[in-house]
Order: C-alpha cells, then structure tokens, then sequence
C-alpha cells in the first residue's frame, strides 16, 4: 500500500480511475444520512470524539436520551425527501443492553418501511445480538477500525482493535453487510494509514461501505490540536482505498464541512462515490444540502 502512496500524484489517480470506472458509474454518488439516535454519555475515551462521558465539561455536549420510535420516522422521512438512499443511526454506545437495542430494532423497521438502506453503529455487540439486527433486516452495521492496529493505543484504551474486529466477525456471520473504515488526520503517519487501508482490504471480503473521514478537530478533545494533513494525502488515501477495494462504496465522510468544493471534487476523481448528506453528522457539522447540491450540478454528479 505505501507504493500505491508514493506515486506521483496524476499516476495514483490515473489508477484509481481506471478501477473506480471498471467497476462503477464514475458520475452517480450514492447519498447516506446519518442521525445520532443517543447522544453523548459514552464510556469509551476515544481520542477525537465528543460523547465521552469522560470530558463533558471539556466539550459542553449535552447528553441525550435515546430518541422517540416517532422523531426517528420523521428524521428518515425528511432525508428520502432529500435524496438520501441510505439512513444511518448512531448511538454514544460502549455497546447497546438487549432493551435499548429492541427499540433501535423498531426504528430498523420504521426506516426500511420508507424504502431507504438501513445503518446502525451502536458499538460492540454482545452474544446474539448481531443475530438479531439480521433478523429484523437490518442491511449493515458500521463499526469502524479507526486507524491501523499499531497506532490504535494512542487513540483508544478502554478497547482493543480486536474488540472491534470480533463485532464485525459476528456481523459477517449474521448475514449482514460491512460499514467499515477508519479516521486520517490524527497525528499518524503515511505508514499507519496504509496499513488502516491494507487491514480494510483484508478482510475476506473487504466491507461493502468504506467510510474515510478526516478529523474534526474538536476543542476539548485529546486530539483537538493534531497537526493539519496535506490535502493531497488525504485525496491519495481516497485513491489507494479504491484501488485496494474496487467494489467497496468508498464514502466522503467527516470534514467535508472544512473541505473547499475543488478539494471534494479531487476526492471524487480518485474513486470516492458516497457521502453522508444533511446538515450534521452526529455532532459536528456537514454541509447543507443545498451546498452539495450546487456541487453536483457544477459536477455533473447524480444521485443513486
């Protein structure tokens, strides 16, 4: 994977738009939107998160309960007016109680009711649980390895990588499909991220949704003052990851509110073909729809 990163820079994108052709249509981009149904209160001390119950007063996020069968429905209804394919749901989970998740259930089935994909990231699932988003039709789960396993301590310590690696194991055996990826931005290097990629693509098969988010550097976060990544390497992660994955939804994700439209552009050249559409992405913020519409009308984009 490093070789892929070291080429010059027309060579990789040249590459990673002769696979992203071959294996889909270059111009269409599939639309998610993602809702935090729980917010905050987590027990997890991710580096660049939020929800940590460990530095609310740091971040000022208020914790949330778990939203109503009801504001789930209308929040769904209102993204498939928008163009949204897919609804995602998140909650501020070290991993969801049998209670709460048959209520998320419910809303599974309110959501694929409406004629959208569904999505959850609820963190680690317990014995049998993968088993029962299945059974409700859930079509995938997202949990991400966030970086490479070696540069995973110093972002992450109340789990291990594998933690997350055995949650998606149970889910590949429930039947369902992968929502897998990692963040770019956090102080690693350009070793880490291609071993993150490399790990991706390892997996047999590599996830159907691959989700590159850069950093959102939150004040009151470990990770609010990580040094800035040069724009074109976050545009070469693009490119290697669809070239490692070629039949992988490669998904623009966090920071495209701090993205100028070429840059975002730039991204979708090198094979990125989803993003997350609405006005927040759990707790930060995500360009308007109205933005990205302009966007695709001066691309040429379509929706899927």
């Amino acid at each position: 994977m490093e070789s892929l990163f070291a080429l010059p820079f027309a060579d990789l994108m040249f590459r990673a738009q002769e696979v992203h052709r071959a294996n889909f249509n270059p111009n269409a981009i599939q639309r998610s939107t993602l809702l935090s149904i729980k917010t905050g209160g987590c027990s997890e001390d991710c580096g660049y998160c939020s929800q940590s119950a460990r530095r609310d007063k740091e971040t000022g996020l208020e914790r949330g309960k778990l939203l109503e069968l009801e504001e789930v429905k209308i929040a769904a209804k209102a993204a498939k007016d928008k163009g949204a394919s897919r609804f995602c749901m998140g909650a501020a989970w070290r991993g969801p109680k049998d209670g709460d998740l048959d209520k998320v259930i419910e809303m599974v089935r309110v959501v694929k009711n409406l004629g959208m994909e569904t999505c959850l990231t609820l963190g680690l699932l317990g014995a049998g649980q993968a088993e029962k988003l299945a059974a409700a039709g859930l079509d995938y789960y997202n949990h991400n390895l966030d970086t490479s396993a070696e540069f995973y301590d110093q972002v992450i310590t109340t789990h291990s990588q594998q933690a997350r690696v055995d949650t998606l194991t149970q889910v590949r055996a429930a039947g369902m499909k992968i929502c897998c990826g990692g963040i770019v931005g956090m102080g690693e290097s350009r070793r880490v991220r291609a071993a993150l990629i490399a790990q991706l693509a390892g997996m047999n098969p590599p996830p159907e949704s691959v989700p590159i988010n850069h950093l959102v550097a939150i004040p009151g976060t470990p990770l609010e003052n990580a040094p800035p990544l040069d724009p074109f390497e976050f545009v070469r992660t693009i490119a290697v990851a669809r070239i490692a994955m070629p039949k992988s939804w490669i998904r623009l994700s966090a920071g495209r509110q701090e993205m100028s439209d070429e840059l975002q552009a730039l991204c979708f050249l090198a094979g990125a073909n989803s993003i997350f559409y609405g006005d927040k992405l759990l707790t930060t913020d995500n360009p308007e729809a109205g933005r990205d519409e302009a966007l695709f009308a001066r691309l040429g984009l379509t929706a899927v």
